[in-house]
């Protein structure tokens, strides 16, 4: 999973970047605007990888994984004109993004719009990404005229369809809707693919607030695609040791980590979840989209286990913790066996029978 960070000028999106991954990039009083994009990848927090790593004692334990992308150069009136290819690729190639706004005052380093007003910067950017997405279609659609009368009665045929898609999806984007709250079929989507729409993506709202604000200060701005974070504190956190973080976040009552709050959104946001495997060589985490069947779930292990898929041996998590044992699960008739048809639940722990 990969999830690109972008922020107007100044928003202080590289120290969210910062605080979501641990990492120490510099960060600067004044963008250059130019683009540049800094990469870390971390472990995702699972108390549960933690439990079943004590319970087996594996030689090596495997998080699951996410990629942010710190993506500089993006700024008002860009998508008006259409973003440029480098930045537009940079942005497009994750799998969902997160937007940064800025909601904490500090006088060295002057808003862009000489004032601080989370709700208005929200707005110019989903914008950004709006007029972005119907400068690339209108695109498309130009090329698409010329086409119309040429080759096969299939490809006419194909030409026809796309610009229905392309025009159906212009009326929704002058509306001011975003692509992801319009119903698009998995084959428009394949079909969409290479054209870099940025509001299909799944968005998730950061507002950067300072050392003494919480959430109950953003209440209209609050919904299931937002997260309060202060950022500056947050990345303070990420480099302290694990008890001095939690003394920490005691005392400026932060339940928990940025970190954790920002991934379990972002699984929520993308409809993903977590199946175990374990055993005294490895515990690990596996990433699959809900409603994943047993097969499909196996092939994210190895293709070869998908092929030649016969069961799925399978405990709930909570059973597993509960019993103590695989022998008590057993014994308990909580450990069962799952055929093709079989949907893969969050939590799951599978031992994946397959033909060799």
């Amino acid at each position: 999973m990969e999830i690109g960070i972008i922020g107007l000028p100044n928003s202080g999106k590289t120290t969210i970047f910062n605080a979501l991954t641990r990492s120490q990039t510099a960060t600067t009083a004044f963008t250059s605007g130019q683009l540049e994009v800094h990469t870390a990848v971390v472990d995702v927090p699972d108390e549960r990888v933690e439990r079943l790593t004590e319970m087996f004692k594996p030689k090596r334990t495997i998080y699951a994984q996410v990629t942010y992308n710190d993506i500089a150069g993006f700024d008002k009136g860009q998508g008006k004109s259409g973003i440029s290819g480098p930045l537009l690729n940079a942005i497009a190639a994750n799998d969902a993004l997160m937007l940064v706004v800025r909601a904490f005052e500090n006088e060295a380093v002057p808003h862009p719009g000489n004032s601080i007003d989370a709700a208005r910067d929200m707005e110019i950017m989903e914008s950004e990404l709006l007029l972005n997405d119907m400068t690339v279609i209108d695109r498309r659609l130009e090329r698409l005229k010329g086409q119309r009368l040429r080759g096969t009665t299939d490809e006419r045929k194909r030409v026809a369809e796309e610009e229905a898609l392309l025009q159906r999806l212009m009326a929704e984007l002058d509306e001011m809707r975003p692509l992801r709250d319009v119903a698009v079929s998995d084959e428009e989507r394949r079909q969409l693919g290479g054209f870099g729409l940025l509001s299909l993506k799944p968005i998730l709202r950061v507002v950067n607030a300072g050392d003494e604000e919480g959430e109950e200060k953003f209440g209209a701005l609050i919904d299931a695609r937002t997260l309060v974070l202060r950022g500056k504190l947050e990345e303070e956190i990420a480099q302290m040791s694990p008890d001095d973080a939690k003394e920490f976040l005691a005392e400026f009552g932060i339940a928990e980590p940025g970190l954790n709050r920002a991934i379990r959104f972002s699984y929520e946001m993308l409809g993903l979840e977590s199946f175990f495997t374990v055993g005294e060589d490895e515990v690990r985490a596996w990433t699959i989209s809900c409603g994943t069947s047993a097969p499909m779930a196996a092939g994210v292990i190895h293709s070869d286990l998908q092929k030649g898929f016969i069961r799925a041996e399978t405990i709930a998590y909570s059973d597993l913790i509960t019993l103590g044992t695989m022998a008590e699960a057993r014994k308990h008739g909580k450990l069962r066996l799952e055929g093709k048809e079989y949907i893969v639940q969050d939590g799951d722990i599978l031992n994946i029978r397959h033909s060799s």
